[in-house]
């Protein structure tokens, strides 16, 4: 499995792989995490064959800088459409993640493992250190039901991700804006998650984002999700990025927090202490472990960690 140091999709972008103009656009964009081009729900099956060479072309451009991950989201195993569409996006270059949609059990996983290893088994060898990940799509209550089996069907598996509205079709429910009918499944994902060490938790599409009005909700809708335990978000415009980037990254309050109680912890670990205070608050192992996984994401996310780290570097437990 990968760490979370390694992968952060604090955004996950759809971009249509039917449509040369988006693509050529999203890869204009200053800063993002990871780029999904779509040749699911986007692409109707008459221009499936031109969505793959479009992204085909796409992935063996050279990389652009405000891009960390290009992933490709492939047809469901069960639609007919996904061995043709894996033959052709694993030729390319820079492919980096696959988005699996539908993903209802284990066996839907071991078809595209066995893909991954036929068509690239150099970058699928036990020691590889650059495989091409995979990040499933849990859009059913068989899905939900089976997320065990799911979470260990494949050593690339790196993500989850809630995909609310055919969920809720399956289980003939109405999506509110308190998202509270999607309670269950949202915490059984972002729990399988981080019991089986996936670094990836990715919340619903927000629909609403234009305007004032539209932006707030987005805004609320993706501290939501933070609050809930997921780590990221799927965006379908460009212009939800950079909202839903700042909400999943650190505050800059929880990183001074951090770097402080782990400088801390360092010096009482060799005072022979397993409990302190900070601030008046008791400081025990757990809250050290939280400590340093934000520490760990937000260098990934580009903060100046080692500037606080400099600034508090005298401070002492208490």
């Amino acid at each position: 499995m990968f760490t979370a140091a390694q992968v952060v999709r604090r955004a996950q972008l759809y971009v249509p792989g039917s449509s040369m103009r988006f693509l050529e656009k999203s890869r204009s964009l200053p800063s993002i995490d990871s780029i999904a081009y779509d040749l699911e729900d986007s692409v109707t099956p008459s221009k499936k064959p031109e969505g793959r060479s479009n992204i085909l072309s796409i992935l063996n451009r050279d990389r652009v800088p405000g891009i960390r991950e290009q992933a490709v989201r492939i047809n469901s195993v069960g639609s007919g459409f996904a061995l043709d569409d894996l033959t052709e996006v694993l030729k390319g270059k820079h492919l980096d993640c696959l988005v699996v949609p539908k993903v209802d059990s284990a066996s839907d996983l071991h078809f595209v493992t066995d893909v991954l290893r036929q068509k690239l088994p150099e970058r699928h060898a036990a020691n590889s250190k650059n495989p091409v990940k995979i990040v499933a799509l849990v859009e059913s209550a068989r899905s939900v039901m089976n997320l065990h089996e799911i979470c260990a069907a494949s050593p690339y598996l790196s993500g989850l991700t809630f995909a609310a509205e055919d969920f809720a079709l399956d289980l003939s429910i109405t999506r509110t804006p308190d998202l509270h009918e999607f309670m269950y499944a949202r915490s059984a994902i972002v729990t399988a998650a981080r019991a089986f060490n996936i670094p990836s938790a990715l919340d619903l599409v927000s629909t609403t984002f234009r305007g004032e009005e539209g932006k707030q909700f987005l805004q609320k809708e993706s501290e939501n999700g933070k609050r809930f335990g997921f780590n990221g978000k799927q965006c379908i415009h460009p212009d939800q990025v950079e909202i839903v980037q700042n909400v999943y990254s650190p505050s800059e309050q929880e990183v001074e927090w951090a770097v402080r109680v782990v400088l801390c912890d360092q010096k009482a670990d060799a005072q022979g202490r397993g409990a302190w205070t900070l601030d008046g608050k008791m400081i025990d192992v757990p809250v050290v472990g939280k400590a340093k996984a934000i520490v760990a994401r937000a260098e990934v996310c580009g903060i100046d960690v080692k500037g606080l780290q400099e600034k508090h570097k005298d401070e002492e437990p208490q």
